[in-house]
């Protein structure tokens, strides 16, 4: 096939991303969690002025400002904003998209600038071809269209930020210097979206100037002048939010992600309801809490979170306030530990993705090999590398890891050239096999969403994010006469951690928390509760008017005594006791 025919290919593909992508995400599965309606209460803030409020060292703003957008152009309200959320998703893949087209670009300048003499087997629209295709295949596994997350936006910014970095090795004169100020920016960006990027920014400028000097023969000078241009841009972009985060804390700060999910993971320490008298919950890090939740109740665990006026969920909506002065100590035999389980991670990852291992054993057995001796991919490889480890130090989860996956892989199929033997099947081969491969997760995708459009129909849940147990909660709240911004408590795992989502909806505000911290049989823990009616007047006293659970229904009855008086929501899980007098 020549190059005009895979170019036309290319186009169709481009083209077909448009409905699959639509369709994928009109009828994806609910999927909402604590960290969307962290993201959601932050576009609240941001459409509605309050950016100081919406300052937050764990969510940072770039993913809640694209949903306020999408609040505003579709005067969404809690009932309906979901489909507006899904609408921004399927722009942010195409940002992806284009994201993988300036990778492949920046990919092949870069080849043909230090190895113009190497017959590349694939092309660059072949190469893009592949890189789409990993693109759907991520898309329908753990980048889903239907979660209101801000990792597909991270990778379209981390992957358009190398693309411009391999852009600026390749270029010359000025064009070097306006690629490594386009860095800094796309990277500034980055760093709006987490604060991972932050740290991105450091190892691609490091990259960036030993490339340069190594490699490509440049002047050191020049060299540092093209890193002190992305440094200055990026710093124009993030600069402010760093500032904000910096006074905020009192300290310098460019996010706390990282550091308490170390902190978490690695530390092992308390991840929730943390106060400072529970020693044995702080594992290797030293904590001198600043803002502890205020304990009502010891025995149970009755927490209040009044000193925060914002967030649906007000411990999941800024964790760094709750955990301010934690510090992480290093432990090397915390850190094998856990490194162990993110290898197994890692392995699990890469089983989940046999088909460019597989696509690679054919190029290799048939008609290329690999050329290392051009040194292009090596920035590529070597951040995407670099992309694993930090994660793999801390916490491996495949939404996390994608982009440094694509990063790798994409380079490595950009490095194969022509081998002499095999030239007479040079002409079909390579063509065939990359459109094949493309085309199937093209299939898969539609497939996938067709399934799921079956499936919400006989369950007469469409749209599909109108997810009956939160949504039927909702409507329950508002059945026992609770309004917009009234303030209520919950209990247990799935009703206060997992899945608030029902609040948000209601409109209404969890203040208070019973801790219950097993996620099943919550009748049967209210029951064993001791202190249980002292538990819901410490409730009372702070203006909570309900406290809801997620209770299995069929526990609900007079061998659950404790269960008295619980009213259900509708048809769901969810059960509601009246703690105030109906206003």
């Amino acid at each position: 096939m020549n190059a005009s025919a895979i170019r036309k290919v290319l186009w169709i593909y481009l083209l077909l991303l448009v409905p699959l992508a639509w369709f994928s995400a009109r009828y994806d599965a609910y999927g909402i969690d604590g960290d969307a309606v962290a993201y959601m209460d932050l576009a609240d803030l941001i459409r509605g002025h309050n950016l100081h409020a919406a300052v937050n060292g764990y969510w940072h703003p770039l993913y809640p400002a694209f949903l306020a957008a999408a609040q505003a152009i579709f005067h969404v309200n809690r009932w309906n904003e979901l489909g507006a959320y899904y609408a921004v998703n399927v722009l942010i893949f195409f940002l992806e998209v284009g994201s993988i087209l300036l990778l492949v670009h920046g990919l092949v300048r870069l080849r043909k600038r230090l190895a113009p003499a190497v017959e590349s087997l694939l092309s660059a629209e072949l190469l893009s071809l592949f890189g789409l295709s990993l693109l759907v295949i991520a898309t329908t596994r753990e980048l889903s269209l239907g979660k209101v997350r801000t990792d597909s936006l991270l990778q379209a910014l981390i992957l358009s930020g190398v693309g411009l970095l391999l852009e600026a090795l390749a270029a010359e004169g000025s064009a070097a210097f306006l690629y490594a100020g386009l860095m800094g920016l796309t990277l500034g960006f980055a760093y709006l979206t987490k604060s991972f990027a932050f740290l991105l920014m450091l190892l691609c400028v490091a990259a960036l100037v030993s490339f340069s000097v190594l490699v490509c023969k440049r002047r050191i000078p020049a060299v540092l002048v093209q890193s002190i241009v992305a440094f200055v841009a990026f710093g124009v972009v993030a600069g402010p939010y760093v500032a904000a985060l910096s006074r905020q804390h009192h300290r310098f700060d460019f996010g706390d992600s990282g550091s308490l999910n170390y902190i978490w993971y690695v530390s092992g320490t308390e991840k929730m309801h943390l106060q400072q008298r529970m020693t044995d919950s702080f594992g290797s890090a030293t904590v001198e809490l600043k803002h502890p939740e205020q304990e009502l109740m010891r025995t149970p665990g009755v927490y209040s979170y009044t000193q925060m006026q914002h967030g649906t969920y007000a411990p999941w909506f800024d964790p760094t306030y709750w955990n301010d002065h934690i510090t992480a100590k290093f432990s090397l035999s915390r850190l094998v530990s856990r490194d162990e389980r993110n290898v197994v991670l890692v392995f699990r990852y890469l089983l989940n993705h046999p088909e460019p291992l597989l696509l690679l054993l054919v190029l290799l057995l048939t008609c290329g090999r690999l050329n290392w001796r051009g040194r292009y991919a090596w920035p590529s490889v070597g951040l995407g590398i670099l992309i694993w480890a930090i994660y793999a130090l801390v916490n491996v989860e495949e939404r996390y890891v994608t982009a440094g996956y694509l990063l790798i892989v994409i380079a490595v199929f950009a490095a194969f050239e022509k081998r002499k033997p095999y030239e007479s099947t040079l002409l079909v081969l390579p063509s065939a096999v990359l459109l094949l491969f493309a085309l199937l997760p093209l299939g898969a995708m539609a497939r996938q969403a067709a399934e799921s459009r079956r499936q919400l129909s006989i369950m007469g849940q469409v749209p599909a994010w109108r997810d009956a147990q939160i949504f039927g909660a909702a409507e329950g709240l508002q059945k026992m006469g609770l309004t917009t911004g009234d303030s209520i408590a919950c209990i247990g795992t799935i009703a206060c951690v997992n899945d608030h989502y029902w609040a948000r909806v209601a409109g209404v505000r969890i203040v208070d928390e019973i801790y219950a911290p097993e996620a099943k049989h919550l009748a049967m823990q209210l029951d064993a509760m001791p202190n249980r009616q002292q538990a819901y007047e410490a409730l009372r006293t702070q203006g909570a008017k309900v406290i809801v659970g997620a209770f299995d229904p069929g526990e609900m009855n007079s061998n659950h005594p404790a269960t008295e008086g619980w009213q259900r929501l509708g048809e769901t899980k969810y059960y509601a006791l009246r703690l105030s007098p109906k206003s």
